[in-house]
């Protein structure tokens, strides 16, 4: 593979591996602009902590950060369900934990995509035992059809087919995170 040289040329290297795109880039940052401004609105006065999902998040999380106008700490956790898979196992392992002690503070708890349910189900369980003074999720995806388990999530950005996807944050085997839309990528490019 020839040396890449910038940003674009990494993504343009993607390209081949797409489908198509599902949600652009514009599309994103409208939603999650949106998103900020609720966000905003339901905490105004709170000083609020944004808990980021790894990896995944990560981006979600940065680019929400910046349309909500309020004091904001962040924070992370890291758990894995995915392994190199395409569908979850379903069994959750916190990575990393937080640094931050949660008791009697506003927490809102930012994913990338909620699929079957079941790590962020895991995860809210997890926080609450932690006497945070609320807890509730953004999530910029939400698969329908598939959720194991009734989740109430605040905000969601877009509801997308139960399809495999990549791009903003979302990965196959840590590649395609730095894709700036979501997309669906062809089978052959993950041996599907």
């Amino acid at each position: 593979m020839a040396a890449v040289s910038t940003l674009t040329d990494y993504v343009q290297a993607y390209q081949p591996d797409i489908e198509r795109v599902l949600i652009s880039s514009e599309e994103i940052q409208g939603k999650l602009a949106e998103m900020g401004e609720q966000i905003s609105a339901d905490y105004e006065g709170s000083s609020l902590l944004l808990v980021g999902v790894l990896k995944g998040a990560f981006v979600v999380m940065a680019d929400l950060a910046r349309y909500v106008r309020l004091p904001l700490e962040f924070d992370f956790m890291a758990v894995s369900s995915y392994g190199a898979a395409t569908k979850t196992s379903g069994v959750v392992r916190i990575l990393k934990d937080l640094d931050h002690d949660l008791e009697g503070m506003d927490v809102l708890l930012v994913e990338d995509i909620v699929d079957s349910g079941l790590t962020l189900k895991y995860l809210l369980k997890n926080l609450a035992a932690r006497k945070p003074a609320s807890l509730e999720v953004a999530a910029l995806l939400r698969k329908t059809g598939i959720q194991k388990v009734p989740l109430d999530i605040r905000y969601v950005g877009f509801d997308i087919p139960p399809d495999f996807v990549v791009g903003y944050g979302l990965d196959f085997a840590e590649r395609y995170r730095n894709l700036p839309y979501i997309a669906t990528l062809k089978p052959e490019a993950y041996g599907g």
